[in-house]
């Protein structure tokens, strides 16, 4: 049987097949149809079956990570989405926060507003702060907003009510009535999307969910349907941002919690090999054709966050702590207003694509930069299947060389350096910016474009070893393989940490417990395969942000309040540089995070087959190379003739089907026993 993953990007749509029986691992990537991605996928899905000769209903797992959430809230595609909310409060969507997202900009553009003014809707009902009730909801002003949203033409309903997180009388009363009401709209309930503090970002999330949900539900939908057409029998689930994965159903009931679904599952794979290989401290470097996702793993692990800003929009949902920038082998170069040259983050993405694919593009990108300086194949990608026009780049760099008055290869040089400094810029903001050296990491580089730059990145960043997986291109479908069904549960309780808090940790923890108990249940997972952690948001009391702290395994005691404590201490000075031992400490939100283990992809070890790798030449070229100034003579390396121990010096190219890596002078690359290809400055 074969355990599937596709990953659905803006350019590529990337599907990993997995024989259980042999431990085969096959790999087949297709051009993304944006227009429908589900097209894409069961077209990448029936090309990759017949490529290893099964048929469908050899499925036994499917696993999906989509940017459709992503790219609808970015290119505001959503529904026409009515708000009901606490009186008073209906213009809190729209005034946020007090801050801008550049300080001294004072022309700082806002996103648009999801829902329009006269489409959010009060109601009287106040819930005080403890639970207890000022004014119950009024019932019939209740009922006839849902009725004045539903004459309005809109096919979804958030409901956000002040303290619907403490306690969820008046929005269940509320859900109620908008089914009786008007039961085909999206409803999205703020307790049940996000129960957590913070009014404003409660709300963001809360609608942000209300706008998607009918563009999941639909695409959802469709893509089921193919699937079922196909002859695919096995039950689908869908990547969260979290790197979990969720069923179908739950994934349309809640889309907010898909905004990352892509990227988190190349944070999963990136985790799984640094295990296998004993490297655990890894910046990842997934980039795309459209953008670069970079993330941290500090012993091994990603950091989880419950709150993110995504696209201008906050979001409360837990999801791996992934950094993107607008840098792919799509971006487009171009010549600003004063007269320098930028790249992206606009893209030509998979339609019409960069220039040398020869669709009608005439602005050279970052793609058609690498196939003029010859660090690309000149003729074709995909391992033969998609021709290249390298005259088409030329003529474009040549355009553009020409405005800036420069020569055809610095040119196209020019565009790779303001690409890499672009990412390293991205790489900065979740390392140094928060206490770590990326000098003490290793960068592991994968996506279609990211072992291409690995190497100009790495030296940018002072970054010595570099680890290039098996499969760069298509690790994040790999990831849908080697991750855990899971969800995730949270309570806001605000208290002191003191001695007195310990009745009010236990009853949050076991309410949570419960959440989680019923979810393994619903599930159906066994309980020999039930894992669940926990977690407490901490702030010295005054602050306005938190720090997520592991609460230790066992019975919740005195003792277990002593280590919060040291461990709030350790993580705030790391990240801030410094301890208020003064200060008193907070409890904000409590976590529990559940997981139900299934069988997963696995990694075999090969053996040695010796140093020396010429057996894997294939061919020469000349490439352009930045470190000498000029072209060099690059032995071409097939990926697939590579073998465990096999040692080769830069300058050099190993293609595949789904990347190419650059080893560039100075560098010594080797093959470790896992098929992993790890470049290190000699």
């Amino acid at each position: 049987m074969w355990r599937i993953g596709v990953d659905s990007g803006g350019t590529f749509t990337d599907v990993c097949l997995f024989d259980d029986a042999s431990g085969r691992v096959a790999v087949w990537k297709v051009p993304s149809t944006p227009s429908d991605p589900s097209d894409g996928i069961a077209r990448g899905v029936e090309e990759g079956l017949h490529d290893v000769g099964a048929v469908a209903a050899d499925i036994d797992y499917f696993g999906h990570g989509t940017t459709v959430a992503t790219n609808a809230l970015i290119q505001h595609r959503g529904v026409k989405t009515g708000l009901i909310t606490t009186g008073g409060f209906r213009d809190l969507l729209e005034i946020g926060r007090q801050k801008r997202p550049d300080l001294y900009d004072m022309q700082a553009d806002k996103p648009p507003v999801l829902v329009l003014r006269d489409l959010r809707l009060e109601v009287p009902e106040r819930m005080r702060h403890d639970g207890t009730v000022e004014t119950p909801l009024d019932e019939d002003a209740f009922r006839n907003a849902v009725r004045t949203l539903r004459a309005a033409g809109v096919e979804a309903v958030a409901v956000c009510f002040l303290y619907g997180f403490v306690s969820t009388e008046h929005e269940s009363a509320a859900a109620r009535i908008l089914a009786e009401e008007f039961p085909d709209a999206f409803a999205s309930i703020s307790h049940q999307v996000a129960p957590e503090f913070r009014e404003f970002e409660r709300l963001s999330t809360t609608v942000v969910n209300a706008y998607l949900g009918p563009v999941m539900r639909r695409y959802i939908g469709r893509l089921a349907e193919r699937l079922t057409g196909l002859g695919v029998t096995a039950t689908p689930h869908l990547t969260q941002s979290n790197g979990g994965v969720i069923g179908f159903g739950q994934a349309a009931r809640l889309p907010v919690r898909t905004v990352l679904s892509g990227p988190s599952t190349g944070v999963v794979g990136a985790q799984a090999i640094g295990r296998a290989v004993g490297m655990e401290e890894l910046i990842t470097f997934d980039m795309g054709g459209t953008s670069t996702d970079v993330a941290l793993l500090a012993n091994g692990q990603c950091r989880l966050t419950g709150e993110a800003m995504v696209h201008g929009y906050p979001i409360k949902a837990p999801m791996l702590d992934i950094h993107t920038v607008g840098a792919g082998g799509g971006s487009i170069a171009f010549i600003d207003s004063g007269g320098l040259l930028k790249v992206g983050p606009r893209s030509a993405g998979a339609d019409p694509g960069p220039v040398c694919y020869g669709r009608g593009n005439d602005e050279a990108t970052v793609t058609d930069a690498n196939v003029v300086l010859g660090t690309l194949n000149p003729s074709f990608l995909l391992g033969g299947r998609m021709p290249v026009r390298r005259d088409l780049a030329v003529a474009a760099i040549d355009r553009l060389a020409s405005a800036l008055g420069m020569e055809r290869m610095a040119t196209a040089a020019g565009i790779i350096s303001v690409v890499t400094a672009n990412m390293a810029r991205a790489i900065r903001v979740i390392s140094v910016q928060r206490g770590y050296d990326p000098r003490d990491y290793t960068l592991m580089a994968f996506g279609g474009a990211g072992p291409l730059h690995a190497a100009r990145l790495a030296r940018e960043l002072d970054i010595s070893r570099i680890l290039v997986p098996r499969n760069p291109g298509i690790l994040c479908a790999m990831g849908l393989l080697l991750t855990d069904l899971r969800a995730d549960f949270a309570v806001t309780r605000l208290s002191l940490l003191a001695p007195s808090a310990l009745p009010g940790v236990r009853d949050s923890f076991s309410e949570l417990d419960a959440m989680a108990a019923e979810w393994f249940a619903a599930e159906g997972i066994p309980a020999p395969d039930r894992r669940t952690a926990r977690t407490v948001d901490m702030r010295y009391a005054g602050q306005n942000y938190e720090l997520p702290i592991v609460l230790p395994d066992g019975e919740i005691g005195p003792d277990t309040l002593l280590a919060l404590a040291d461990c709030f201490a350790d993580a705030h000075r790391r990240m801030y540089g410094f301890i208020a031992e003064e200060d008193p400490v907070q409890l904000v939100t409590f976590r529990v995070e559940a997981s139900g283990v299934v069988p997963k992809a696995t990694f075999e070890a090969q053996p040695d087959a010796g140093p020396d790798a010429s057996v894997a030449i294939v061919s020469s070229r000349e490439v352009w190379m930045s470190e000498t100034g000029g072209f060099a003579a690059c032995s071409v390396y097939d990926r697939n003739r590579l073998r465990a121990g096999n040692r080769f010096a830069g300058p050099a190219i190993v293609e595949q089907m789904d990347a190419t890596t650059v080893v560039p002078p100075g560098w010594v690359a080797r093959v470790e026993p896992f098929l992993n290809v790890i470049l290190e400055v000699v």
